[in-house]
This record gives structure tokens, sequence and C-alpha cells, in this order.
């Protein structure tokens, strides 16, 4: 190649320095976030008026730890109700015939509609309504008269109430997995002679499993701040046994604190449980898909009545 070529070839470009982008404010607003947290955590450990020497003392007293389990059995079985009666109400409420459909929708919205608190009142009080329970045939005679006081006791008024409640969540989330499978599914079960039950038990209801299971974790750890409403009626749960150290000592606030550290760690623990069934239940679907699902999973507002 001669010299005149050589300066006619295209000289190759000079490499690209990549120079990151200098983002100041993100390091001045971390530094803002940590001085914040530090001054918090500064003041609550050095104010005697928290009294943490009661709160250690008082932490894993007897009295708090039955109530612990008395949480924990309430949330469990307050669950497995709200669970089988949301499953019962959603497949009632896609049911073709209206009255079915409209008494599920019915109950959903009255269960939704009106508080929690408001609810345990009217079942701890029931025997005001209805002194007696009556079973029998419907407009007929009744063979088996009970009284109502002795039917629903203290622990009987919590569960329905947290269970009856917690079961209106469950069926519109139930519900919104259902309408997550694809109508051919339903159209090639039924093609091949499947009942409509058949359908839901066999087909419907196990693939939409990965979109139910993920927010019934969002539900559980709700219940298990919701039972402390029952201590208005006076089941002796967790808060209502602090409460009964607090009125006996005057120690509100140390008492107080050791309520939220236990709610924190039953919490923590189903915070753990909701992350492996989003892991879980969310394989096979894309980043965006996930991250549409985490928002749609992290509060009941994300499913709705339609």
């Amino acid at each position: 190649m001669s010299t005149s070529e050589r300066a006619q070839e295209p000289k190759r470009p000079e490499d690209i320095e990549a120079v990151p982008v200098r983002r100041p404010w993100r390091w001045v607003a971390a530094a803002i976030v940590l001085v914040i947290a530090a001054s918090i955590v500064r003041s609550v450990a050095t104010n005697r008026n928290f009294h943490w020497d009661v709160v250690g003392h008082y932490l894993f007293d007897s009295r708090v730890l039955h109530g612990v389990l008395a949480t924990l059995y309430l949330t469990a079985i307050a669950m497995v109700i709200g669970t089988v009666l949301g499953v019962l109400l959603a497949v009632m409420r896609r049911s073709p015939n209206p009255i079915v459909s409209g008494g599920s929708w019915l109950y959903i919205w009255f269960f939704r509609g009106t508080p929690l608190l408001v609810q345990l009142f009217f079942w701890e009080f029931i025997a005001a309504l209805y002194s007696t329970i009556d079973i029998g045939v419907p407009f007929g005679p009744s063979f088996i008269h009970l009284h109502s006081n002795s039917v629903i006791t203290l622990f009987g008024a919590a569960i329905l109430g947290l269970g009856l409640n917690e079961g209106a969540y469950m069926a519109e989330i139930v519900r919104a997995g259902i309408i997550s499978v694809d109508e051919g599914q339903t159209e090639a079960a039924q093609s091949l002679g499947l009942s409509r039950l058949q359908t839901m038990r066999r087909i419907v209801l196990p693939q939409a499993m990965r979109v139910i299971l993920p927010p019934t974790g969002n539900e559980t750890i709700s219940m298990l701040k919701n039972t402390s409403l029952v201590s208005v009626i006076g089941y002796a749960d967790l808060l209502f046994e602090v409460q009964q150290i607090y009125g006996a000592t005057y120690q509100t606030i140390p008492l107080l604190i050791v309520a939220s550290i236990w709610y924190l760690a039953l919490t923590s623990v189903a915070y753990v449980g909701q992350y492996f069934l989003e892991r879980r239940f969310g394989r096979g679907f894309s980043r965006a898909e996930r991250a549409t699902m985490r928002a749609r999973w992290l509060g009941r507002g994300g499913v709705t009545a339609g």
C-alpha cells in the first residue's frame, strides 16, 4: 500500500470514555435520612420516660405470652373461616344464577362496608336482638332452642366477627384469582364434558392459586393486627392482657411498647412467609408483571368489587 493510500485511509475513532453521571443530591438525601434516623433512635434510647426496664420486665411475662398465643389462635381460626367462606362466595359470585351471585354480592357489600369493630359489638350483644337461637324447619316448628349467650361466648363473638369479615375480603381476592385464569381453560374443560363445579375445582382454582396465595399472606398480616380489636369486647388477647397489667401498674406507655414489640415480631415472621410466597408463585412472570402483581397484593384497594 502506497503512502498516499495510507493517508487516505480513515483513522480509527478514539475510545469513548464513559463518565458516570454525578448525582450529589442522592448523597445529600441519604445523609439527611441517616441523620434523622440516628436522632430518632438516640432520642428513643435515651428518653427515660419510655421506661425500658419495665418493658424488659414484662416482655416475657406469662400473661403477655398467654395473650400472644390467644392472638395467634384467633388469627389462625379466623383466616381458615375467612378463606373457606371467601372461596364459596367467589364461586357464588361467578354463578350465572342472578339470585346466587346477588346474594354473594350483598354479603360482600355489607361486611366490607361496615367497620369490623361495629360487627364485633353486634356479635357481643347478639342476645339483645335474639335471646334464643332456634333450629328447626324454616318458617315452621323449631326443635332446638339455645340461649344466645351460652352459644356465642366472647370467643365465639371474636371468631364470628373476624372470620365473617375476612370472608368478604377473601372473596374478592379469590374472585380476582379466578378472573386471572384464561377463559379458554374453562371453555376447553366444558368441551370435554366437565361440569361447571368440576371445571372450577380441577382446572380454574389450581391455576388461580398463583394469584390467590400471595395476597392471602397479606391478609394474614392484617388479621394479626385486627385481632387487637377483640380487646374492646373483653376477650383476653395480647392487647387485652397488656391493658389489664397497665390498669393495675399504671405503666401505660411501657406496656403498650411491649404489645407493639410482639405485634412487630409476629408480623415480621408473616412478612418473611409472604416474601417466599411471592417468590414461589411469581415464577414464570416477567419483572414488570411481578411488579404489577406485587402492587396489587400489597393493598386491599387493589381488589375491588365489580
